[in-house]
């Protein structure tokens, strides 16, 4: 999770209602995000996608088969909120957790209709998050956003070519909601995917400057869509237990499907972490690798040059040959410095050709 993410979710838990405030308060989240409605209502026969000017400009007929969807994008507008909640009649704890963008994938059951939270990405560089309320009626279906830019087009466009949503009911339109919102994952994971495959590129050609740095950040970005992925697999265990008669039985096996996805999200995710722990196993273990090479290297120089230095310390010992015939001789032998240079040769040729008979150098070591 990087700074930025810090940021937006220290301004999301900025919004929470003072201690003691009476439940069912809502309060602005100041996101600059100005408030739209897009209301879109159908049937087989008849299909109609509009978008609102103001809330007056509502027009609902509870007495017909049509299947209303309600989108509204921006939260700053509490009293327009309010006003949504009076029409369809949603539970004002529901309505104070819609404008309280902290809230964990869940569902609620508020009898005339259902509450659930989903957690919706939009980026394919960072897992960021942005909360999505999705309200179930009989025949409605209120979806809150943070902002614009969504998951729904391919929904929208499935209402319009009359696919089988619009022979449906309210309560597989939630469904594709949440199937949109949970494929949605996929192609950011696969992002990751391809990241941690360039970050093995580089390891293996030890170009490692930042590699270690994006590796952590995704690892810490994996946790986080486990998190989510975990928590939208438990809201939707709950939906799919909780046989309400707001959801058809037909429904459920859809939901389960979805159930499915979520479960494949959570085993790639916790793959790819497994991955990032492989490719930091790997780098320290090439950086010890080459430590070690670098030692051997160090070592076996300074091995040769040992008895080097021993010989040019012996000869360079101040022994006043006039005090006594016995120190040091070759000091006064025409062919002493040569002798010298020659006993040094001698050692290093015979250090190298032992370590080579070894292995340590030129070739794989014996054991």
């Amino acid at each position: 999770m990087n700074i930025r993410i810090h940021k937006k979710l220290k301004k999301r838990f900025k919004h929470r209602t003072a201690p003691g405030t009476a439940p069912g308060t809502l309060k602005s989240i100041d996101s600059g995000e100005k408030t739209e409605l897009r209301l879109t209502h159908y049937n087989e026969e008849h299909e109609k996608e509009v978008a609102l000017n103001s809330f007056n400009d509502l027009q609902l007929h509870p007495g017909t088969d049509h299947v209303y969807w309600l989108d509204v994008v921006g939260l700053d507008d509490t009293n327009l909120i309010e006003a949504i909640g009076e029409r369809f009649q949603l539970h004002p704890l529901a309505l104070e957790d819609t404008v309280h963008v902290h809230q964990r994938p869940k569902v609620d059951d508020y009898e005339s209709h259902l509450y659930i939270v989903a957690r919706m990405t939009n980026a394919l560089d960072c897992p960021d998050t942005e909360q999505v309320s999705i309200f179930l009626g009989k025949n409605f279906v209120v979806t809150f956003q943070e902002k614009k830019g969504d998951c729904f087009e391919a929904v929208r466009e499935r209402i319009r070519q009359n696919r089988r949503i619009r022979s449906k009911q309210a309560d597989y339109l939630a469904y594709a909601l949440l199937d949109a919102i949970v494929d949605n994952y996929f192609p950011l994971i696969e992002e990751y995917r391809e990241r941690l495959d360039k970050l093995e590129d580089s390891l293996t050609r030890f170009k490692t400057e930042d590699a270690m740095g994006e590796l952590h950040e995704i690892r810490r970005d994996l946790r986080l869509l486990r998190k989510v992925s975990w928590q939208h697999r438990e809201a939707l265990n709950s939906v799919i237990r909780l046989d309400h008669p707001l959801i058809e039985k037909e429904t459920s096996l859809y939901l389960l499907d979805c159930y499915d996805h979520c479960v494949q999200l959570l085993d790639v995710t916790e793959g790819y972490r497994e991955y990032c722990t492989d490719l930091r196993d790997l780098h320290l273990a090439e950086v010890s690798l080459r430590t070690n090479e670098v030692m051997k290297v160090l070592t076996l120089i300074a091995t040769l040059f040992m008895p080097m230095s021993f010989v040019a310390g012996l000869y360079g010992m101040n022994f006043d040959y006039d005090a006594s015939k016995y120190n040091m001789p070759e000091t006064h032998w025409t062919y002493g410095y040569p002798f010298a240079l020659g006993i040094m040769l001698v050692i290093g040729l015979s250090l190298l050709s032992f370590f080579w008979r070894k292995g340590w150098i030129g070739g794989r070591r014996k054991l």
